[in-house]
Formats: C-alpha cells, structure tokens, sequence
C-alpha cells in the first residue's frame, strides 16, 4: 500500500513538472502589465514605457503600463510583490523603490529581497549637483569652500523629505564635511525655478530636469554623482575628479518580478530585456532620460539590491533622517 501511494505521488510530481515546463513553453499568451509606482510622464514612467513597448514587440504580446502611485512608491512596489507568479505582472524597482524605503520606512508591507525576483538591470541615471547662476563657485571645491566659510547659510533642495535626492545630498554634506541647509520640494519643477531666480543656492536631482537650463547658461553643473561620466554632460566632472569622492549617488533602474515566477520564464524575460537594450534606438532614448543602460542579470540586480540598503541605512542614521 505504501509502494502504491509513492507511486502514485512520483506521478504527480512529475505531472507537475510538465505542466510547470508546458506552461513556461506557452508563456506569454495574453497581455503582460507592467507596474510602475511613479507619475505618468515621470522619467521612470517614461524609461518604463520604452522598455515595455520594445519587449512586448519581441514577446508577440502587449505590456501595458499601469502607474500605481502613493505611499512613497510602496503601494505599487506592494502590489507588485502580491501579484500571481505567472510572469504576467512586472515591476519598475529602482534605488527608491528597494534602497531607500527600506531604508527609511521600518514597517515595509513587502520584503525587497525575498519577495521579488529580478529580471534585469536597465541603468543607472546619476544625480547632479547644480548651482544657482548667482553663486561664485564655478566649481565644486569652490562651493565646498563657500559652504566651510558660512556654515549654515547656503542650502540645497531635494525633491523632498526621504527622496534619495535628499539621502544624496546627506551624503554630500558628510563627505565634504560641510553644512549645508535642506529645502525639500514636492518634485522638481519649482525648485529648478527657485534655483535659477536664486532662493536656494545648490540642487540635487536626476540630470533631465535641469539639462536644457544647464545647456543654456542659466544653471551650472558642478559634478554628476556618478563614477564616471554622463554622455548628456561630458564636460561636466565627477564628484571624485571634483575633489568630493565617496559621495556616488544614483537612481538605477530594473525590471523585477514576484517570487516565485518560473526560472524559464525569468530567464526568457532577461534574454528579451537584454536583447532590447542592445538596440542603438533603446539605448539612446534612454541616453535622453539621462540612464546610462547596464544591462546585466539577475544576479547584477540582486547584489546591487544588498548593496545600496546597507550604504543608504547608513546616510539614514548618520543624518537622523526620520521615517515619512
């Protein structure tokens, strides 16, 4: 009786199994979402899109982007992380989403590891630090030496309180050991306008708001958080050859799933993200958006995961940032 009922259970995982391998054969045979918890017409919404329309071109099936904001990005990392494990539900994650939310924020409804599956890292785009055209400094020592001269006095502005903008320039301010005044703003818009009509004097953002006002003399980049770079500002120096090293601050951006979807279908998703990120068109629209693509693999996605919650919970204590 004992043989019979192991034999019987040997069938059925082995049934299992082919219908799992039949299945992940089959996939995608409908529509696939993609959530991305940032505003429509955001630079993430727009990276998403590009990606999504590309891979849905070369998996025969639509990949329909689903904005689902709120929370700080947690409602729709959230929903990403309780979707069904079938590889039809991806998720935008970047820096915000899986660093600093578990950084800031003690009571995740999801755990940004263990929850998710990554699929592919899509690139980096660096924060930039950009002076008021009134201040002196023309470069990034010069401000750092105004800021030792007048502790207190000069301020910068984030896209708001427990942004990585703001975690950045908590970092800045360590490793240039300078005082300098956080002014966070509800995004971007206003505080480039109150940066070049001289109300704040330093600002810390992703590249593509201020680039054409950088472009046209009425901003000025005095470094790009980055270890290399930026091909949208060549001329513009790295905090490290700026003379602030230790203070590379970015906002990558992945692709992820929920935990649980099949190794054949993660694997067929990684080869299709890679494949379109190949492509000169990808490539250089997400050049535009200020990404520099580094396309990688799950495992690149994973360890960079680690990496940046253990480097922005140490920003988060160091700089007494509150949970928001």
């Amino acid at each position: 009786m004992l043989r019979l009922a192991l034999a019987f259970l040997s069938i059925a995982i082995a049934a299992i199994g082919v219908a799992a391998e039949a299945s992940a054969q089959q996939w995608p045979d409908r529509p696939m979402r993609l959530i991305v918890p940032f505003s429509a017409g955001s630079s993430s919404d727009i990276i998403a899109r590009i990606i999504a329309a590309k891979m849905g071109e070369r998996l025969g099936q639509q990949i329909v982007v689903e904005n689902r904001v709120g929370g700080s990005t947690v409602i729709g990392t959230d929903a990403v992380a309780k979707a069904a494990p079938d590889g039809y539900t991806l998720g935008l994650a970047n820096t915000t989403t899986h660093a600093a939310s578990a950084a800031l924020v003690p009571n995740l409804p999801f755990d940004p590891v263990k929850d998710f599956t990554p699929i592919a890292m899509i690139g980096s785009s660096p924060f930039v630090l950009v002076a008021a055209p009134q201040v002196s400094a023309t470069t990034l020592k010069d401000f750092v030496a105004l800021a030792k001269a007048s502790p207190g006095k000069l301020s910068y502005a984030s896209a708001g309180t427990g942004t990585l903008a703001h975690l950045a320039g908590e970092l800045f301010k360590v490793k240039a050991a300078i005082d300098v005044t956080h002014v966070p703003y509800r995004g971007t818009a206003q505080s480039v306008v109150d940066l070049m009509q001289g109300r704040i004097e330093l600002s810390v953002s992703t590249i593509p708001p201020s680039l054409q006002h950088i472009r046209e003399g009425k901003l000025r980049a005095l470094a790009t958080m980055s270890e290399k770079r930026n091909v949208m500002l060549p001329e513009t120096p790295t905090v490290g050859e700026a003379g602030v090293p230790g203070c590379e601050a970015g906002l990558w951006t992945a692709l992820m799933v929920p935990a649980g979807v099949p190794a054949d279908i993660v694997r067929k998703l990684n080869q299709t993200a890679l494949a379109v990120m190949d492509t000169a068109e990808v490539r250089g629209a997400l050049q535009k958006q200020g990404v520099d693509p580094e396309p990688g693999t799950p495992e690149a996605v994973a360890a960079r995961i680690a990496a940046d919650i253990v480097k922005w919970k140490g920003v988060v204590a160091s700089a007494k940032i509150g949970a928001h």
